[in-house]
């Protein structure tokens, strides 16, 4: 008889149910506003930096830990925009996309048994990174309309055993956008506790309504306890390329680049070349990319509330949290099977972002990083639900 061949670890969490319902999207030939990643063209000029340096036979491994070019980007732009200013050649370490900087990172600092906590509703990969770890995720709810966490709560799960917080700002899936004030409430917490804060600030540039992002690293005592997570996968529309990297101090970062050589190696090189050029562009294009995100956003909202749903407003990120309780509906996976197999409109049910499903039962989420042809794609399809929905 064969043995198990799955591990434990592996056995206590799911495949991704956003790049499940991108598949089941494609199956029905829907709209896919389920997962995040744009259908337009990225900046040209970060395109012909790819093919230049692909030209120049860029095509080896570069060193490690990322291109000097790139680290100096980085570091470059994490000064002008975040307000910290950090060392190139010993606190960055680029990786393949944010979502390996996230694991290289917590596995670089913590240990089994340890906890690690976690704001829900989260990006679906924060669970299971702490299960790889061998740690132990405690969660904190983020209370609607405004996504509000519970200060008592979360003075309360910062104990002995607490080794680091994962922040997320702007959220995915919420689009809550931290305040200064709780990034501070947060930060005073981790600086009582010793707990590291690894912040994903991947959507920074994807703000809304006079929206400020805000990096827990700039805040008192907070530079040389957090890992900060970002990459070009979001503000530049190149989700594909996968080029992320983890900004810490020298000691975290020298963690962080063992377990990242070991685990991949490196990420693309003529594409870390591109990414130096995507950092480096006009701050004009910032703008652009909010104001027109902007215009997604309403439009999807508008949409949305015409067909029925209850909209979370959100005032980062590109996603919009609905509630779906009111349809007299409490099985949000069987509500997101039956409108994209149905009315060929992909969501994502809310229950993948919550430690415990009931707390996303009546909720969904849509994106709307897409062009304008695809939302009102989606509009048409949304508004066929709607009529038959009154029927």
């Amino acid at each position: 008889m064969l043995k198990e061949f799955s591990s434990e670890k592996a056995l206590r969490f799911t495949e991704s149910v956003i790049r499940e319902m991108t598949r089941i999207c494609l199956k029905h030939h829907g709209v896919n506003l389920a997962q995040g990643f744009p259908d337009f063209p990225a900046p040209a000029e970060i395109k012909e930096a790819a093919l230049r340096a692909i030209r120049a036979d860029l095509n080896q491994y570069a060193i490690t830990w990322g291109t000097p070019n790139l680290r100096q980007a980085i570091a470059e732009k994490f000064a002008w925009y975040n307000g910290v200013t950090i060392d190139p050649e010993r606190e960055i370490t680029v990786c393949c996309g944010s979502t390996e900087a996230m694991l290289s990172s917590l596995m670089a600092i913590v240990n089994s048994g340890e906890e690690v906590i976690v704001f829900e509703p989260f990006y679906e990969n924060y669970g299971p990174d702490t299960i790889l770890c061998d740690a132990k995720p405690r969660f904190i709810t983020l209370h609607e309309p405004d996504w509000h966490f519970d200060e008592k709560e979360l003075s309360q799960s910062f104990t002995n055993k607490t080794k680091a917080i994962i922040i997320n700002t702007p959220n995915n899936p919420t689009g809550k956008v931290f305040s200064r004030e709780e990034l501070q409430f947060i930060a005073d917490l981790c600086l009582k506790w010793g707990v590291a804060a690894v912040t994903d600030e991947i959507y920074e540039h994807i703000l809304y309504d006079g929206a400020k992002h805000i990096s827990i690293a700039s805040l008192p005592g907070m530079r040389d306890q957090t890992i900060t997570i970002n990459s070009i996968s979001k503000t530049y529309s190149l989700t594909g390329w996968r080029v992320g990297w983890a900004i810490a101090s020298a000691s975290l970062t020298a963690s962080i680049r063992k377990v990242h050589d070991f685990l991949t190696v490196g990420a693309p090189h003529p594409l870390q070349e591109a990414a130096a050029t995507a950092l480096r562009i006009d701050r004009s294009y910032y703008r652009t990319l909010a104001r027109e995100y902007e215009e997604r956003r309403d439009f999807l909202a508008q949409i949305l509330d015409e067909a029925g749903f209850r909209i979370y407003r959100p005032n980062g990120a590109y996603y919009i949290m609905t509630d779906i309780g009111h349809f007299g509906i409490s099985d949000d996976v069987a509500f997101a099977f039956y409108l994209v197999e149905k009315f060929g409109v992909a969501t994502v049910p809310g229950s993948s972002f919550y430690s415990r499903s009931s707390l996303g039962a009546t909720k969904v989420r849509f994106c709307f990083p897409k062009k304008k042809e695809t939302l009102k794609q989606a509009a048409e399809k949304l508004r066929t639900f709607k009529e038959i929905r009154k029927k």
